[in-house]
């Protein structure tokens, strides 16, 4: 991804943060009063706003000092979402088994990493581009693979790639657990800073944006 630091945000900043995902939805009424329903995006963009979680002067020069390194939204970087950062339910330890990656065809050796939501009437499948090294655990037909010996993980991008010998046969299920990074940048050039008091003081709003690889 150009212009991104591989660096992650402060944990204890975004976790007071407040946000979620955003979605792009027209909506044209005809005549008879029916309504026709489209959206422009294929995925949802997530948005926070992190001034919530500063609540000291040593916080609030570290958002400072971040932000002027990132050069305000010129470099992206990494995000933990509070609510929504594992593959696996909230409270459980990811395991190789969480979520469905594809289906081996004996000759494809690269398989990204996705989050699907749902399951009945339209689930949504989320490419997960910033995997946090370490949690990625992998597994082909149900049996776990090792990193390093079986597949490598790109943890900038989200792939995984089998080496040869071990590329999953015809028919065998890839499946995958991991906690991830969502990749994002400030979506503001100015931070407005307000000191309230000697040893304490607040960033009214530090609007977050995601980004896409």
């Amino acid at each position: 991804m150009a212009a991104f630091h591989e660096v992650l945000f402060p944990l204890d900043i975004a976790l007071g943060a407040a946000g979620g995902p955003e979605r792009a939805t027209e909506i044209v009424t005809t005549l008879t009063g029916r309504e026709e329903r489209n959206t422009r995006l294929a995925h949802s963009r997530r948005r926070w706003d992190a001034g919530y979680g500063v609540t000291s002067l040593i916080q609030l020069a570290s958002v400072v000092a971040f932000f002027e390194e990132r050069r305000g939204r010129l470099y992206g970087f990494r995000w933990r979402d509070r609510l929504d950062h594992s593959s696996a339910a909230p409270g459980a330890v990811p395991g190789p088994l969480d979520q469905a990656l594809g289906t081996g065809t004996g000759a494809q050796a690269q398989f990204r990493l996705v989050k699907t939501y749902g399951g009945v009437h339209a689930p949504y499948a989320r490419p997960i581009a910033k995997p946090v090294g370490g949690t990625v655990r992998v597994a082909v037909d149900g049996a776990e693979r090792i990193e390093g010996t079986h597949y490598a993980l790109d943890a900038t991008l989200g792939t995984i790639s089998f080496f040869a010998g071990h590329v999953p046969g015809a028919g065998a299920a890839v499946t995958a657990g991991f906690q991830f990074d969502v990749p994002v940048r400030f979506d503001t050039d100015f931070l407005e800073v307000n000191l309230t008091a000697f040893e304490a003081g607040q960033i009214p709003r530090i609007p977050i944006l995601e980004i896409r690889p």
